[in-house]
């Protein structure tokens, strides 16, 4: 295993307990138990497992029952949907490739995700979206139209709705205000700037900052940070990607959320602590546990 594949060391561990609101389990190496044991060794006692396809939303609703401190998110990530409805040649998506099923595939898989919103331990409908990175103009109705179905499928099941915006943020907000955001609504992985942040906190959306939090040309993340209401951010790792400073390039995984903590406490100013309390407090209410 080269230097660059290596797991990074085991952060000192965080005082106060906290959550990681968003991460990808089974693309990790090794068993969910792992994770979780080493997670909790230094103060990550809870996570939010978060599905992207049918069969990972699958999984994640499968392991949240399993596992008490594993909450699951159900959806089809923005970049699954025209993968759906137009095919996917060059399978790059776990499913591998596959030809495309129109819009009567996309209902197909938005009715097995209503299935598994209803289940008691899917406290999220996500993460879905729109990504302007990944999927081009023709992609772009079925994003829109999954988008809006996830949401309707949130506020149905009174579940949180956990948001994948990549280069998109004019046309996340104008769906949202559009279809009504549900009550509680996570901006996963936060890539505004500080002027959206400042709308987010004026409708209340919650804020998740990641790993990237820490990168060095990501100055515009520590400004949004600076102006969010504490009550509003959270923390997530967005595992196996994402993995903080000084780590970026190698696995990311739980148990390195007080790196990322620690990064976001010198951005606020505040310590550490004072920071994680917050934040476990706000997971909870965010995910309603």
């Amino acid at each position: 295993m080269s230097a660059k594949d290596a797991p990074p060391p085991l952060p000192e561990p965080l005082l106060v307990e906290v959550a990681d609101s968003h991460t990808h389990l089974d693309m990790q190496s090794g068993t969910v138990e792992e994770a979780l044991v080493k997670a909790a060794a230094v103060g990550v006692t809870t996570v939010v497992q978060v599905g992207c396809d049918v069969k990972g939303s699958q999984w994640a609703a499968e392991t949240a029952a399993a596992h008490e401190h594993v909450h699951a998110a159900v959806a089809l990530h923005p970049n699954e949907a025209p993968r759906i409805v137009l095919g996917d040649p060059d399978g790059w998506s776990r499913q591998g490739a596959r030809p495309g099923g129109g819009d009567a595939a996309l209902d197909d898989a938005l009715a097995e995700i209503d299935r598994l919103a209803a289940l008691p331990y899917v406290l999220g409908v996500g993460e879905t979206g729109l990504d302007y990175f990944r999927t081009g103009p023709e992609g772009m109705a079925a994003q829109e139209r999954s988008f809006r179905a996830h949401i309707e499928i949130a506020k149905r099941h009174g579940k949180t709705l956990v948001i994948h915006d990549r280069e998109a943020h004019a046309d996340v907000l104008r769906i949202l205000d559009e279809e009504g955001a549900p009550e509680r609504t996570v901006f996963h992985c936060y890539s505004g700037d500080a002027a959206m942040a400042e709308i987010c906190a004026a409708k209340g959306y919650y804020m998740s900052f990641a790993g990237n939090v820490t990168f060095k040309n990501a100055q515009h993340l520590r400004d949004a940070l600076a102006v969010a209401p504490l009550e509003l951010v959270l923390v997530e790792t967005d595992a196996p990607y994402l993995t903080p400073a000084p780590y970026r390039g190698r696995p990311n995984a739980p148990y390195l959320i007080p790196v990322t903590v620690r990064a976001m406490a010198a951005v606020r100013g505040i310590g550490e602590n004072d920071l994680a309390e917050a934040l476990a407090v706000n997971t909870a209410r965010a995910f309603d546990y």
